[in-house]
């Protein structure tokens, strides 16, 4: 009797198994199967995500040039201020136009775009300068006479005078930069220099081979160029369009603009204003922080720089070099709040 007991008892557990062993089928398949659903949705969302992009990466693209071709017509038939004037304004909606799109355009896409900017931006100043009245020449010859007064400050192996540069030494025209429309500093080391409104509106500014100099420039430029500096403070007014550095090292700025690009340095503090999104390349130690310097008159030069005050895009960094979109890039940082000197 304890066997056929024992027997059914078997009988019952094996029969119980089972039970529960088809009662598990249905749910692994119910759970494969929600599985494979979240699976598909993600697949689906995903191409319509990348549909979205590819759609707004065609619009990008047939605007930037539809407009591109209006302000090259503009530049190249302008004989007029109005016309170069309205060639200025096409070119901000121009700027405007890559600073929407910064989100969903491709690393290459971007700095295409900003290529072509800066070179409607020097082609704009070009005309401009073409369009001046020609009592233009009797300043260069001015300037001529100034840099004779300041040979000895400027030569090589000579002591540096400490205090503020009266006449700058003459400047040596650069790429993108026309030379008789720019204005500047260069070859100088241990100098205060000051450059005022007068000087300085929408002129191109260019700064080249200082070593520990501090330079301010109150006022509004076109554009303004720093290369091959080392040890330098900058300080500048509102840019309307485009800051360019280069070949520099362990420098401080603070510059408010459309449009920053940065080659080649290393060991330089930002405090920045821009609209769109900085750019460096091939650079180590860039720390970036919010502009922070301020003058009598500041909001008068903002005004006439057309730069969109609430817009500061100090923190968006792209990094050429760098096209890893998950993991940050090493050659630039945020600079800490506690370490956020001007001077």
């Amino acid at each position: 009797m304890e066997t056929a007991s024992g027997s059914a008892t078997a009988v019952a557990s094996r029969d119980l198994g089972s039970q529960r062993g088809r009662s598990l089928v249905p749910e692994r398949l119910q759970s494969r199967e929600h599985e494979r659903q979240l699976e598909v949705e993600r697949r689906k969302q995903k191409r319509q995500n990348q549909e979205v992009e590819e759609e707004k990466s065609d619009f990008f693209a047939a605007a930037f040039s539809r407009e591109r071709l209006a302000v090259e017509e503009l530049l190249e038939g302008g004989e007029s201020v109005e016309q170069l004037e309205e060639a200025a304004a096409r070119l901000q909606g121009l700027q405007k136009l890559l600073n929407d799109s910064v989100l969903f355009l491709a690393a290459y896409d971007l700095r295409q775009g900003q290529e072509v900017l800066a070179r409607l931006q020097e082609a704009l100043a070009k005309r401009r300068q073409e369009l001046q009245p020609k009592k233009r020449f009797a300043f260069k010859t001015r300037r001529k006479d100034a840099a004779s007064a300041t040979k000895v400050d400027s030569a090589p192996g000579a002591p540096a005078a400490e205090g503020i540069l009266a006449s700058p030494p003459p400047l040596k025209e650069e790429e993108g930069f026309d030379s008789s429309w720019i204005c500047g500093f260069s070859n100088l080391q241990s100098q205060v220099l000051e450059k005022r409104d007068e000087e300085l509106h929408q002129r191109d500014v260019l700064l080249t081979q200082l070593i520990n100099c501090t330079i301010k420039l109150y006022g509004n430029p076109n554009t303004l160029r720093l290369t091959k500096a080392r040890g330098c403070t900058l300080l500048c007014g509102p840019v309307s369009t485009s800051v360019f550095l280069e070949n520099c090292s362990d420098c401080v700025l603070a510059v408010a603009c459309q449009q920053l690009r940065v080659h080649t340095t290393k060991d330089t503090r930002i405090f920045l204003q821009v609209t769109s999104r900085a750019i460096v390349e091939d650079c180590t130690g860039i720390q970036f922080a919010p502009y922070t310097w301020s003058y009598p008159g500041i909001d008068k030069d903002f005004e006439g720089s057309g730069l969109d005050r609430s817009k500061n895009n100090w923190s968006d960094v792209d990094d050429f070099n760098w096209l890893a979109r998950d993991v940050a890039s090493p050659n630039w940082s945020i600079l800490p709040e506690e370490e956020r000197r001007i001077q």
